[in-house]
Formats: structure tokens, C-alpha cells, sequence
């Protein structure tokens, strides 16, 4: 059974990275699609946010990254997968993944999504709050990965 991890990354938090080492954890593999996405506007390129997974995951085994510009079930279909995984931080996300999951579903009957709860430690982490603390030149040690903050750092200058 192949497993894919799908986001935007913009950037990386030890919250993905959490649902990264939990993914491989239960399924012994997994394959992050980075999504395109422009309609969010992502800070970092495409290209950007997959080095920055790379450098985060540095020596993590059983761990492959792709980038993608599609429908996720086209995505999931090209990699022949048949479970998109996706981590759930509090009871704010639900809705949405819910609906995300469910219309995967009727575009692709042969996907199932597996929700996994973030870490207690992580799971009030997103990027957007990230890139907030980023822009205002807070610390961002307890959120992101060393060379994501150094990324944010040049970016914020």
C-alpha cells in the first residue's frame, strides 16, 4: 500500500515533520507531494519548499518527495497510491479536511484518507503563524527546523 503526504509546505513545521515520522511510523513509507498552489500564494517557490523538506528530513529513511500541479487524486493515481494521509491539529481543521477527504472520495473511490492528531507539542504550529513570527523577527527555534528558519531569516531580512 502506497501512502502519499500531501501539502503546500510554505514552509515546513515540526508539525509536518511530526506527521512525517508518525506516516512512516505506521506505514512504513511514505511519498510528500508538494503541491503547487498558487491560488495560496506561497512565499517560497515550488522548488524552495522542496529543498527546505529535504533539509529537514536529512538521513530520514523510507521517505521520498515529489512536487505536483494537479488534482490530488491525479496526484495519488500517478504515484499509485491508495492513501493520502493528513494531520489533524485541533478541531478547527476537521471541517475542512473532512470535506477534502470526501470529495477525494467521490473522485476517486479507491483513495482513503487516514487522519493522524498531531503531537500536543505541535499542534498549534502553522506555517501561517510561522511566516507571521517570521515577519515580525521573533524567535522560531520551537517551530521550524534550523535551515527553515535560516530561509525565513533571509527572506524576512
Amino acid at each position: 500500500m502506497k501512502v502519499i503526504y500531501p501539502g503546500t509546505f510554505d514552509p515546513v513545521t515540526f508539525g509536518h515533520l511530526d506527521v512525517i515520522k508518525r506516516g512512516v511510523k505506521l506505514f512504513g513509507s511514505i511519498t510528500i507531494g508538494v503541491a503547487e498552489n498558487p491560488g495560496k500564494k506561497p512565499l517560497f517557490s515550488l522548488r524552495e519548499r522542496v529543498e527546505m523538506l529535504k533539509e529537514s528530513l536529512d538521513g530520514m529513511k523510507n521517505v521520498e518527495i515529489k512536487s505536483f500541479d494537479s488534482l490530488l487524486v491525479d496526484f495519488a493515481k500517478t504515484e499509485k497510491a491508495s492513501v493520502v494521509l493528513r494531520g489533524l491539529r485541533e478541531t478547527s481543521d476537521f471541517p475542512t479536511e473532512f470535506q477534502h477527504a470526501i470529495v477525494n472520495r467521490v473522485l476517486d473511490p479507491g483513495i482513503e484518507t487516514v487522519f493522524v492528531m498531531t503531537s500536543e507539542k505541535n499542534f498549534y504550529v502553522t506555517s501561517s503563524i510561522v511566516k507571521e513570527i517570521a515577519s515580525h523577527k521573533g524567535s522560531l527555534k520551537e517551530f521550524v527546523p534550523k535551515p527553515v528558519q535560516e530561509r525565513l531569516e533571509k527572506k524576512f531580512g
